[in-house]
């Protein structure tokens, strides 16, 4: 048994993690309500570029973009990987990974975004065609670069179809890991973007022109409305990590204060036994 001297080390010890603990869970929880902030103010946009996709794709029937038809055969399968920098975020990354482990590796070509995903993908053996990094505050043109790589693998032909592995925000205490469709788009209905579950406005009565051509608009505008997506999945992906880090460092936290307690209390019995050793010795002595 730890005699009194160990048991104030430990306490001192889980005393000086809590106040570790507690100053990121504060840091956790500031960083997570910017997130947050920028993940709804840029909501809007995204469902508008959605509503707007949807009428002009079904516009010209006669003129189908390759972003918007399946192929034929799926050999080869693109994803793209959206985790954390940093661990401390409880099972945010490993509900990630156990998705990512469901697709045949010897056929999938892996896009990481977040340091984390990067270290799995090569402990795992997989192919990684692409390595990027993103910020607490993602920016549009992060976003752009990592979709415009997947376009161009699909484009030439190195992959069938991408799909995008990441973590949905549905509040702060739940956060949902998803793959998502991502090229081909089908009849953009297929594309989930967390916290893009709104129907998509269509009007056959409309009449669209194209200036110069159906062809160069689509182009521009599918990619555009897929920049977009990647965007919106980052401020998600972001807003979730920090999330999961404020819960994971609140329970890490409360359970610091259990064990100090704990620890307290065996404390105090141990120098509780030994003051009443030393009053019966002393007892004893006088009595002899």
């Amino acid at each position: 048994m730890a005699g009194t001297k160990e048991i104030r080390l430990k306490i001192r010890s889980v005393q000086n993690t809590r106040k570790i603990t507690k100053a990121m869970e504060m840091v956790a929880a500031s960083k997570m309500r910017k997130a947050q902030d920028r993940m709804r103010h840029a909501r809007p946009y995204g469902e508008k570029i959605r509503n707007v996709a949807a009428h002009i794709s079904h516009a010209n029937p006669e003129y189908r973009h390759p972003f918007l038809l399946d192929r034929d055969t799926v050999k080869r399968v693109g994803i793209i990987i959206i985790t954390t920098d940093k661990g401390l975020c409880g099972a945010l990354n490993t509900n990630i990974f156990r998705l990512a482990a469901s697709f045949d590796p010897g056929t999938t070509r892996f896009i990481t975004a977040g340091r984390k995903a990067a270290q799995w993908v090569a402990r795992s053996g997989r192919q990684l065609a692409a390595e990027f990094a993103y910020g607490d505050a993602p920016s549009f043109a992060e976003a752009r670069a990592i979709a415009g790589f997947a376009r161009e693998l699909f484009v030439n032909g190195e992959v069938d179809e991408v799909h995008i592995l990441a973590t949905r925000f549905i509040n702060t205490l739940s956060q949902e890991a998803l793959a998502m469709p991502f090229i081909p788009i089908g009849e953009l209905t297929g594309l989930k973007v967390p916290g893009m579950d709104v129907p998509v406005w269509t009007d056959d009565t409309v009449q669209t022109l194209f200036e110069p051509d159906a062809r160069s608009v689509l182009a521009y505008l599918l990619g555009h409305y897929l920049n977009v997506s990647v965007y919106l999945t980052l401020l998600n992906a972001k807003a979730s990590e920090h999330s999961a880090r404020m819960v994971a460092m609140k329970n890490a936290t409360d359970s610091a204060e259990e064990l100090v307690r704990s620890l307290a209390l065996e404390y105090n019995r141990l120098r509780q036994g030994n003051i009443t050793r030393e009053l019966l010795d002393i007892a004893g002595g006088q009595a002899g």
